[in-house]
């Protein structure tokens, strides 16, 4: 398996960790009704749900750009690296949004953006 692969896997485990982020050490924190709890949390747990949210809304493009860029058969080592820089700027785009750093978060999430569409150019 790829590299560019196993961080397609990376990518979605990032939002399970950002959920235990948001939930660890908290005993408020109810299973049977997480969707509430989340809306009553503050501070970085709020943002980690946040950030958790976004991970998801950030996999699809990247799962498909990683599996089209594949397909095309661009040169392994370039979709490896684009790969690689996704999941540096999403780590990024994570702590900056923990640490309440939005310019950096924002700087980050655009970065992980670009990764998404060079591998499609790469691709091409």
């Amino acid at each position: 398996m790829t590299i560019a692969l196993w961080c397609v896997l990376i990518a979605a485990l990032l939002p399970l960790l950002l959920a235990g982020i948001a939930k660890v050490g908290d005993r408020s924190f109810n299973n049977r009704r997480p969707r509430e709890w989340y809306e009553t949390v503050t501070g970085y747990r709020k943002r980690a749900w946040w950030a958790q949210q976004n991970s998801f809304e950030a996999f699809p493009l990247f799962a498909a750009a990683v599996i089209i860029a594949h397909i095309a058969g661009a040169t392994q080592s370039t979709v490896d690296f684009i790969a690689i820089l996704f999941i540096a700027a999403r780590i990024a785009y994570a702590t900056c949004y923990l640490a309440d750093i939005h310019l950096a978060r924002s700087l980050a999430w655009l970065a992980g953006l670009g990764a998404c569409i060079a591998l499609f150019i790469v691709a091409a």
